[in-house]
């Protein structure tokens, strides 16, 4: 597993703040329960401190800018509006995902998603037609529980998966989306929280 440095990434910012993003907020408590139960369990392996939400990530935009884009990963407000608009008239309804088990990266340990309508990758597209999105080629939707702090062999993290309490293991949640959420983090902030700027309801979901 391959750790993560606690550092500036000036190289990666170039003294840009906001790094924005649309993702699905967690805020059903046996959820949020169940997945700070997780993390304490690996704790021993996760960098810390962490003070960022649990989310899903459903598309990274890139540097938030008020003014016109200077490098290929910022991200305007005009995009924004046009992002919102798509996904205004498209209407897309509320929709149901599944928490699955955990798995790792090699830089992070997380909780799998199951996406049984394929309706993020539906979404995806929609918010790809205004920009291109910053990230790796193949989307993993997930839940991230923590980034390792050291070097640790497989074994070791699929040993203390295997370890999990019973009433942690092939276990499945039922999450109702029903707003996605656009928001950014500071960039100068490791795992620093996520600050939600607006909500996008879905279908007939309340709109205030």
């Amino acid at each position: 597993m391959v750790p993560t440095s606690i550092r500036d990434y000036p190289e990666w910012h170039l003294g840009r703040q906001n790094y924005a993003l649309w993702y699905l907020e967690i805020n059903d408590q046996k959820i949020v329960d169940y997945l700070d139960a997780l993390h304490a369990h690996f704790s021993e392996f996760l960098l810390e401190p962490n003070s960022r939400q649990y989310h899903i990530t459903l598309f990274i935009c890139g540097f938030l800018t008020h003014e016109t884009e200077l490098y290929s990963d910022d991200f305007s407000l005009s995009e924004l509006e046009q992002q919102r608009e798509i996904l205004r008239k498209e209407n897309f309804p509320s929709f149901q995902l599944k928490i699955g088990s955990v798995d790792s990266f090699s830089s992070a340990l997380f909780v799998q998603i199951q996406d049984t309508e394929n309706i993020l990758s539906q979404i995806r597209q929609k918010l790809g037609l205004v920009s291109n999105e910053i990230a790796a080629l193949e989307y993993c939707p997930h839940i991230t529980l923590g980034l390792y702090k050291n070097v640790y062999s497989s074994d070791l993290i699929l040993h203390k998966i295997s370890e999990l309490p019973v009433q942690y293991k092939h276990v499945e949640f039922d999450l109702k989306i029903e707003h996605l959420t656009f928001g950014y983090y500071q960039a100068q902030t490791l795992q620093g929280k996520l600050y939600p700027s607006q909500h996008l309801f879905l279908g007939d979901s309340c709109c205030n």
